[in-house]
């Protein structure tokens, strides 16, 4: 039986303990404020980030781990004495982390096997991938198997997110200037995906709570599903979002995470994202 470990990065979203429990590993990005850097998750919790994002005058940056740190992660796994590592990273489209990995591959190569897989997802698209991954793992599943169910995974696993504000994606780069603008002057209250791994505008709604309902029916009307998650980036009508999609068909419990600093450095606060991933 093979014994393979699962890495991925912080902006996969999974707490530390359902990580642990799992037996991920979690390579941490940076947050920055203005001249102020820190790690996601070490010296930088969730709860600090969005507290910081309330009172900073400046927008939040994310920067990619060094190859460094994921070749840690890797050495780690051959110490440990696991056959090999698959190593499951957020999109290329959006961040230099997957490249990291790869780099950090070859360092380690003449050591332990790593497949390095681009999950162009984020978030808990990404997590959930991970937690399939990492189950699958712990059942003896060898190196070729995992990497060719998470390309399997990668097609079935989408993303949406409502967002309070395009001040943060605009800013970061992530969606055209014109349209930031168009939406603050509407009060344009978009619902974003992901699209070949890039975020792309999925909806626009007038209102806040038309947003949430068209988020809502993207779950209702995907089920029955094979995973579900909601992330909460400091949303004051999480609760009522919930409600929205009790009673959702899901192969594995919903999972409700915090989103957390990487991803909410680009959508900002009142966020509310919806991962899903298709039945095989």
């Amino acid at each position: 039986m093979a014994r393979i470990r699962v890495v991925t990065d912080s902006a996969c979203d999974l707490n530390a303990d359902l990580a642990a429990e799992r037996g991920l590993t979690v390579v941490p990005l940076s947050i920055r404020f203005g001249s102020e850097e820190f790690v996601d998750g070490s010296t930088l919790s969730t709860d600090d980030f969005w507290a910081r994002c309330a009172a900073s005058p400046v927008l939040p940056e994310t920067s990619a781990p060094s190859p460094g740190a994921f070749q840690a992660a890797f050495a780690a796994a051959a110490d440990d004495g696991y056959d090999g590592v698959l190593s499951i990273s957020l999109s290329a489209g959006v961040s230099a982390t997957y490249q990291a990995a790869v780099t950090a591959a070859k360092t380690v190569e003449e050591r332990i096997p790593v497949r390095t897989i681009d999950s162009r997802s984020m978030t808990m698209g990404q997590g959930l991938m991970a937690l399939d991954l990492a189950e699958l793992a712990a059942g003896g599943a060898a190196l070729d198997e995992l990497a060719a169910r998470a390309e399997h995974l990668i097609p079935r696993t989408r993303v949406f997110g409502l967002v309070d504000t395009l001040e943060h994606l605009e800013k970061g780069g992530r969606i055209g200037g014109a349209r930031a603008l168009l939406g603050s002057l509407l009060s344009i209250k978009p619902v974003v995906t992901l699209v070949d791994g890039v975020v792309a505008e999925e909806s626009k709604q007038r209102t806040r709570s038309r947003s949430l309902r068209y988020l809502a029916d993207k779950a209702k009307t995907a089920a029955p599903l094979s995973r579900l998650a909601v992330c909460n980036g400091a949303a004051t009508d999480i609760d009522e979002f919930l409600e929205m999609i009790e009673g959702v068909q899901t192969q594995h419990p919903l999972v409700v995470v915090d989103l957390g600093p990487v991803v909410g450095t680009h959508t900002g606060p009142g966020t509310i994202g919806v991962c899903m991933v298709a039945p095989d």
